[in-house]
């Protein structure tokens, strides 16, 4: 048996995958990041999310109530959002990714960031011609705090758990609203360029992005350590 009919690749083919493997490899990494945490899944439900809110208020639906109820349709699909985006930072390998994750809090900032850019898109694409009480300022305010919120529970509780953020402040808010009492913190109950409301919202979505930047989700019952 002879190699006389072996034929070698030329040198150029050998090397033209080498020089474009570092790029595939640089998108692989964020796109394994992101199904790991579910986000395409989360951006289809906060596609839905808008779509509903263009419902409600091209339908004019409302709740009969209080003072709150103007706003009951509109905070209800912001806390929904916020929790879309708060369970997405739950990861399924816990300690060997963070071993071996060297990149992790920068995927974790940036898909924060992103989905919530994301949901603010989508949000303001369905009260696109509808009357949203507060208007856009109140839409990036109250869906900033309450991702905030969920981001923060992420951190402490753990990803799956991260829900419980803006559920909790969604009742808050409700309960505000209905005893008219006024707070900053409580910032959806407060006027749109209201400069408090707007501060106290900041101050909840950024403690959350530097919570699960740095620490990332709590899992199995174990804190994560900065990588």
């Amino acid at each position: 048996m002879t190699a006389a009919g072996v034929q070698s690749s030329p040198p150029e083919a050998v090397q033209a995958p080498l020089a474009a493997r570092p790029a595939v490899v640089s998108l692989r990494l964020p796109w394994l990041y992101l199904v790991s945490r579910r986000a395409p899944a989360a951006i289809g439900l906060l596609a839905g999310l808008g779509a509903l809110l263009w419902a409600a208020l091209r339908w004019r639906w409302n709740v009969v109530g209080g003072p709150a109820a103007r706003d009951l349709i509109p905070l209800t699909i912001e806390s929904g959002a916020a929790a879309v985006i708060a369970v997405t930072m739950h990861g399924p390998f816990g300690d060997p990714e963070r071993a071996t994750g060297r990149w992790l809090p920068w995927l974790r900032l940036a898909a924060a960031v992103v989905l919530t850019a994301i949901a603010f898109g989508a949000l303001a694409a369905g009260a696109a011609g509808g009357v949203l009480p507060g208007g856009t300022l109140a839409l990036v305010r109250n869906l900033a705090g309450m991702t905030g919120t969920g981001l923060l529970s992420a951190a402490a509780l753990g990803g799956a758990f991260g829900w419980t953020g803006p559920l909790a402040y969604w009742l808050a808010t409700e309960s505000v609203l209905a005893a008219r009492w006024t707070t900053p913190w409580i910032w959806p109950a407060r006027p749109p360029h209201d400069r408090g409301a707007a501060i106290c919202a900041g101050l909840a979505f950024s403690a959350g992005i530097v919570a699960v930047t740095l620490l990332g989700a709590r899992d199995a019952g174990h804190r994560a350590a900065p990588e």
